[in-house]
């Protein structure tokens, strides 16, 4: 089950009352934690024990009894897993709209906890009352801790939304935050998700005016779809920064490259950063990230101006190598504003962006408010360690007229460094404590302002293409591939030996010799490759040594030019749809997994966009002499695979392996063509 797009949340996260469904006193139990943590709610409470019910301590045995003495939209259940359905089932009869379902033993622990877990998605689907769980640790909301892990109830109401998949990262990530100086306005432990999905509470928090950053956490997809268009509503209002689990996906080997090297967490970073999102690494850069985002939005731009200020030139040649590495613009000064920073800095400090005050001092706003007057800064990250005697940042902050967004790392341990950095926070300035926490920051600004700058072109409706019945063989894929306007060499399909030898008069040499079997799709591995054959004695060799290889048919191709070579690839992901992938090829392709995806269909202008994203797109732009991209080129080779794909349910996976950049263009050196139903793992290249 993946959530239900209809009905709201707000009779869970913001009940008239609630009913703890288990409740005990027994201070060791899960029922005493959630009674004890619910002791703060301003509205009805009743506690169900139907063991041992006690109305005069407002301990009743059933959630209809409490009902009977106020309101009950909530349920929060404390029972054990063989009990939980028939919980929800009473709740939801007794009038509750929403339930919560703390305890384990369900999907994740063997076969009984599946059917104890289907058993809680038939209630849930039958009677519609909204699930969040089981398996969870619930959540916190202003007014509301419905969580038992103790400690939850002091993290202060903020302005940080946070949507986890596991019911512990969601409190981790509540104290960081907690640590950090900021609060939360909602933070939600999905646990097993069987009803209340990531999307369902992402739509909450888009109709929600409190939370002006959300923390995501995913550590799996079932409707990837559902989860990008919520993602892309939000985002439009307020920021998104993810972090995905799942870096070292090791999932079975797909047919081709493209299925190897789209795993899961590109696919799933890939569609997050499409639908507008900010990535980060870990939890401590989300703290950061969304902390920062909370605070301040740039306006949309493609490539907003960094303007750095360090009071200690280390740490702001440290802060200075993390944001090239993300991608920054660090421009240079402009002359007006060196000369400004002349008239206030020692002439041996360096001016020019980064700005070094070589230690603090009191002219530090009238830096800060040079920076910022520059015309290509946009944003402005300064450092310092904290030194009291010395400085007082606070002041020069309170001091400066900045007129763009300004993120501050205070360096420093101890109370009073703490306290610098809350009173920045309480000034709207997000405040990190080391220079790695300040660059988290601000490369979350840039992403989110590139995210929001970049203009999502409708798609063209893609011309009708047969594809014809399968299976495909090289030569059939690359007459497809044609079809579309994806160059070829010339080539011929030959049936026996006698038609080669006429191929290798006719077409341009020298050629390629090729296995010709749409069951064999990766024919460089068995021997079934010859190249650079010229004459009707290395032909003979080469039928040789590809009949030995099982061949009973041969494809004869001229040789393409030198280039660089790349892997376009599409295909249908079990989570996401049609994804296309751009990445340097050859065989060296899962070696490098130096890749760019998107989710299809895409616009030629998005899909050229992508080979940009490479770590290698040097090598794209006429490396030592060779051949340069034609982007736009790209663009459509790209665009009309994700078509195919989109408009073809019946294919599983297309792809072009390798398209060799040419001083001519571009051309397709191979193609892999695999019907839906024959795209199971195995094969080799």
């Amino acid at each position: 089950m993946t959530g239900r797009s209809g009905g709201v949340l707000e009779t869970l996260f913001a009940p008239r009352g609630i009913a703890v469904v288990g409740a005990s006193t027994d201070p060791a139990k899960l029922g005493a934690a959630l009674a004890r943590s619910v002791t703060r709610f301003p509205g009805f409470v009743g506690l169900v024990n139907s063991r041992r019910p006690d109305p005069s301590a407002e301990v009743y045995a059933s959630v209809a009894e409490a009902a009977e003495h106020g309101p009950v939209d909530l349920a929060l259940v404390c029972v054990p897993a063989p009990g939980c359905a028939d919980a929800v089932a009473e709740a939801a009869k007794a009038g509750a709209r929403a339930a919560v379902v703390y305890g384990g033993g369900f999907a994740e622990a063997g076969p009984q906890g599946e059917r104890y877990q289907r058993e809680l998605t038939d209630v849930a689907e039958r009677t519609g009352i909204r699930l969040l769980g089981p398996n969870t640790s619930g959540f916190l909301a202003p007014g509301l801790t419905a969580s038992f892990v103790p400690g939850a109830a002091d993290v202060p109401a903020g302005r940080i939304g946070v949507v986890a998949a596991s019911g512990g990262v969601n409190h981790a990530l509540a104290f960081l935050l907690s640590e950090a100086g900021y609060g939360v306005s909602l933070a939600v432990g999905l646990g097993n998700g069987v009803d209340v999905t990531t999307a369902d509470v992402l739509d909450h928090l888009a109709c929600d005016p409190h939370p002006t950053a959300v923390a995501l956490h995913i550590e799996s997809v079932t409707d990837g779809r559902r989860l990008t268009d919520a993602v892309a509503r939000l985002t439009a209002t307020c920021p998104v920064v993810a972090l995905v689990v799942g870096r070292h996906d090791i999932s079975a080997f797909a047919a081709s490259h493209t299925g190897a090297l789209a795993t899961s967490w590109r696919t799933t970073r890939a569609a997050l950063v499409q639908a507008g999102a900010v990535l980060v690494d870990d939890e401590r850069e989300l703290v950061d990230a969304v902390g920062a985002l909370s605070l301040a939005r740039l306006p949309a731009a493609a490539a907003p101006g960094v303007g750095l200020v360090t009071a200690q030139a280390g740490p702001g040649m440290l802060l200075l190598d993390n944001l090239r590495g993300r991608h920054a613009a660090v421009p240079e000064l402009t002359a007006d504003t060196r000369r400004a920073l002349a008239e206030i800095l020692p002439p041996l400090t360096y001016q020019a962006n980064p700005v070094d005050t070589g230690r603090p001092g009191p002219g530090f706003a009238a830096v800060l408010d040079a920076v910022a007057a520059d015309p290509a800064v946009d944003l402005i990250a300064g450092y310092a360690l904290h030194e009291p005697a010395a400085f007082d940042l606070v002041g020069a902050v309170d001091a400066a007229r900045h007129s763009v967004p300004m993120l501050l790392g205070v360096g420093g341990t101890g109370d009073d460094a703490r306290r610098v950095r809350r009173a920045l926070l309480e000034r709207g300035v997000p405040a990190a404590g080391d220079p790695h926490g300040l660059a988290a920051m601000t490369g979350a600004l840039l992403a989110d302002a590139r995210a929001r700058s970049r203009t999502t072109a409708v798609p063209a409706a893609p011309a009708p293409v047969d594809v014809g019945p399968g299976p495909w063989d090289e030569d059939q894929a690359k007459t497809l591939l044609n079809r579309l306007g994806v160059p070829t060499m010339p080539r011929r399909a030959c049936a026996d030996r006698a038609q080669a030898h006429r191929a290798l008069a006719e077409l341009p040499g020298p050629v390629a010799v090729k296995l010709l079997d749409a069951a064999v799709l990766h024919k460089t591995e068995i021997g079934g490759v010859l190249l650079g054959v010229r004459t009707p004695q290395e032909l003979d060799a080469a039928l040789d040594a590809i009949e030995a290889a099982g061949a009973c048919r041969f494809l004869v191709e001229s040789m393409a030019p030198e280039g660089v070579d790349l892997v376009v690839g599409a295909r249908h992901d079990p989570v996401f749809g049609p994804v296309v992938l751009v990445g340097l090829g050859g065989t060296t392709a899962e070696a490098l997994a130096d890749v760019s995806i998107r989710l299809a269909p895409l616009s030629v202008s998005e899909a050229a966009a992508m080979p940009g994203e490479l770590a290698g797109h040097a090598l794209l732009d006429g490396w030592r002499g060779g051949p340069v991209l034609d982007p736009v080129a790209l663009g459509r080779v790209t665009a009309a695979l994700g078509d195919l794909l989109a408009t073809h349910p019946e294919l599983a996976e297309l792809e072009i392996n390798p398209l060799r950049i040419t001083a001519q263009g571009l051309v397709a050196l191979d193609a892999v063509l695999i019907a839906a139903e024959a795209a199971a793992p195995g094969g080799g290249d």
